[in-house]
């Protein structure tokens, strides 16, 4: 009789666990089936819509809100699928900002970005002559700050209605099991190959022995382990216990900084959105140590009391325009931004309109400016990257931007863990007046100390039209993103287009210094000739960003788009 207990009592005890264990969505055949899966690049959706930059995220984003869930489970359930098949930028090892707006109005933003190390020094950098190593700053392990996305997540959490397990489990599935790669994430993998032997101490799965290729299975059993740390014991694992020691352990093998202490004592932190308005409509972006939100703010406004729509898209007038908010713009970004917790960063000056009039007032038609002339404002007082667009059928609205700051980071994949450290600390001032990786310039205000945030570009923005839900969108693409924004918010409201349309045109960008106008190839070559006879420089350039866009029609369907210059996807229903 009592072995007949036991064996009822053990049966009960299975039974439990495995009543406990999360169904999986992913697989051959499933809701989300990783070897077969397609690209969309727009569609309208009459209930609930995201955007980014893989299908696979996309289809999980839009099952966890089909299972109950809201757009904050589908972002932390996306931005954890991400980590897993699009390490280039997709990470647990780097960070972000998330702006959303409730159903009920309520405003968050969570800033969940990178922090130095308690051993980093304002010139870590520099050598014996005070002349900048910049290979320490963008690889290698010196090159990582505190990384942040898992402390976002699970301040996310606090908003979202599914189970942490349930959001996870789909991430777990993909690195455990495989998932068929791109053409595009193919050669990534094969272009970075050497770089990942060069700055990892141990064997990674991002490395093969014969070249990548399209329809190749990844697969990455330790990244797999490290989110079940994660799903077993929240935060804790991955800041602390085994997470944390293969973490310093790879540190302590390449020379890195970041300790046990760093890692527990890193903190997302909840940061007021910064709010205003442009012809009729309401933007809510992200306030410091995001520069984007100001940037954008200060763009916008500057070219307010034009008339650009009559100007035309992409003509000279309006494109002229638009690059002289740009240059000061980022001028003011090199002076006056910084982590608001180690500088007074004066953004109620930076945006005031009576300032932004004073800042465009030697604005000339038909004549290029120059950097020489135009300086910061006197105040008293990162490109792979990627993001998310989400709006659910409750009216919720989610942008997030996350980043490794580089492609694929700092080359570094943490031996035993298997994700990839962010080079985050690049986007310090590594030395006043120096350039970093994207060729942007930074002051004191932006000066590396212990615990600080890096300056960002990232720029998660929203819209409202008539008080209510109107645009979701965001764009990786280091210091030309806020200006990929801009442009975006700029087409949507000044020249009445799609979402479609809206992220596709092709782009330009000038941030102050070097003095030059960048422009994707398929730029308009008659402006492009017009805008040189005016004095300006102008430099051909591969894809500026990839954007994300969401935009509710007067039906109430959800345009939803995907940029085309990567493998971008929508999902929805």
């Amino acid at each position: 009789m009592r072995k007949i207990v036991i064996l009822l009592l053990a049966a009960v005890c299975t039974q439990s666990v495995n009543s406990q264990s999360v169904p999986s969505i992913v697989g051959a055949g499933k809701t989300v089936d990783p070897y077969k899966y397609s690209i969309v690049k727009k569609a309208e959706f009459s209930k609930a819509a995201v955007s980014c930059a893989h299908p696979l995220a996309s289809e999980i984003g839009a099952a966890m809100m089909k299972k109950g869930g809201n757009a904050f489970d589908a972002s932390i359930a996306m931005q954890l699928a991400l980590a897993v098949v699009y390490p280039g930028a997709g990470n647990i090892g780097g960070g972000g900002f998330l702006l959303a707006r409730k159903s009920n109005g309520e405003l968050i933003g969570i800033d969940y970005r990178e922090a130095a190390p308690s051993k980093a020094s304002r010139d870590m950098y520099l050598d014996k002559n005070g002349n900048v190593q910049m290979a320490l700053s963008q690889t290698g392990h010196l090159a990582s700050g505190i990384p942040g996305t898992i402390a976002g997540l699970f301040a996310t959490l606090d908003y979202a209605k599914l189970p942490f397990k349930q959001l996870i489990q789909p991430a777990i599935d993909l690195a455990e099991k495989g998932f068929v790669i791109s053409e595009r994430e193919a050669a990534g993998l094969n272009s970075t190959r050497e770089s990942f032997i060069k700055y990892s101490t141990r064997p990674t799965a991002f490395v093969k022995e014969n070249k990548w290729k399209a329809g190749d299975t990844l697969v990455q059993k330790e990244l797999a382990a490290t989110l079940k740390r994660v799903q077993k014991e929240g935060a804790k694992g991955f800041y602390e216990g085994e997470t944390a020691k293969l973490i310093v352990e790879e540190m302590q093998r390449g020379n890195g900084i970041i300790t046990l202490d760093d890692l527990k004592d890193y903190t997302a932190k909840l940061r007021s959105p910064l709010e205003f308005d442009y012809r009729g409509h309401h933007i809510i972006s992200f306030a410091p140590p995001s520069s984007g939100g100001v940037l954008i703010a200060q763009m916008l406004k500057m070219i307010e009391k034009y008339p650009v729509g009559s100007y035309g898209f992409q003509t000279v007038k309006s494109v002229q325009l638009m690059i002289e908010a740009e240059r000061r713009a980022y001028a003011d970004r090199a002076e006056h931004m910084g982590d608001p917790d180690f500088y007074n960063v004066p953004v109620k000056t930076l945006i005031d309109e009576t300032y932004l009039a004073k800042r465009m007032s030697d604005y000339t038609p038909d004549k290029a400016g120059s950097s020489t002339s135009v300086k910061a404002g006197v105040i008293k007082e990162s490109e792979e990257t990627t993001h998310i667009s989400i709006m659910d059928e409750d009216g919720n609205m989610v942008s997030v931007t996350y980043t490794l700051n580089g492609g694929y980071g700092s080359r570094t994949v943490v031996g035993g863990a298997g994700f990839i450290l962010n080079n985050e600390m690049d986007d310090f001032s590594v030395k006043p007046g120096a350039p970093n990786m994207y060729g942007a310039v930074g002051g004191e205000a932006n000066s590396i100390q212990p615990g600080k945030r890096m300056l960002s570009s990232m720029v998660p923005t929203l819209i409202l039209k008539n008080n209510k839900p109107y645009v979701v969108v965001g764009t990786p693409g280091g210091t030309t993103i806020p200006t990929s924004v801009y442009q975006a918010i700029v087409n949507i409201i000044d020249f009445s287009m799609n979402a479609d349309d809206a992220i596709n045109k092709p782009k330009f960008h000038h941030q102050w210094l070097p003095d030059e106008v960048m422009v994707e190839k398929d730029f308009d070559a008659d402006v492009k000739k017009q805008l040189q006879a005016m004095g300006y420089k102008i430099s051909e350039r591969a894809a500026i960003g990839r954007t994300e866009a969401i935009r509710i029609l007067p039906n109430g369907k959800r345009e939803t788009a995907a940029d085309k210059r990567g493998d971008d996807s929508v999902a929805g229903y």
